[in-house]
């Protein structure tokens, strides 16, 4: 089965099994958040995330298969050199931020090349729960 719409995707081809790890990782309840640059959305894609506040929507794999529902409790924005506890927590970090910043400098890596993410950027996070 799979939905049309507003949707959260975890993998991609060659994704090393990331996906699948986040997709059960967000089934077991123990990831309940997401992050993504700002920089990288349109204010139209912004704009769409931030009024899903509150609605059920899929979560799919890299195939488009869904795989669960999830609710929207909040979007917000934070630094990526001081995050937010509730993105660290819901990213399954605990309190560790440098982990959390390390995990994700990895994550991102081919996003970046060689420039290194600074302190400063913007992260959009999506904090939710299984629905």
């Amino acid at each position: 089965m799979s939905d049309t719409g507003p949707r959260m995707e975890f993998g991609w081809e060659g994704d090393g099994g990331l996906g699948e790890m986040l997709i059960a990782q967000t089934i077991a309840g123990t990831k309940t958040a997401t992050c993504g640059f700002k920089r990288a959305y349109t204010a139209e894609e912004l704009a769409e995330i931030r009024s899903a506040v509150g609605t059920v929507i899929p979560v799919v794999d890299r195939h488009g298969v869904t795989r669960c529902r999830i609710r929207i409790l909040d979007v917000f924005e934070t630094p990526f050199g001081d995050p937010d506890p509730r993105l660290v927590r819901g990213e399954g970090d605990g309190e560790d931020v440098a982990k959390f910043q390390d995990d994700h400098r990895v994550a991102w890596e081919a996003d970046f090349g060689d420039e290194p993410l600074a302190d400063d950027e913007v992260l959009v996070v999506e904090l939710f729960e299984l629905a």
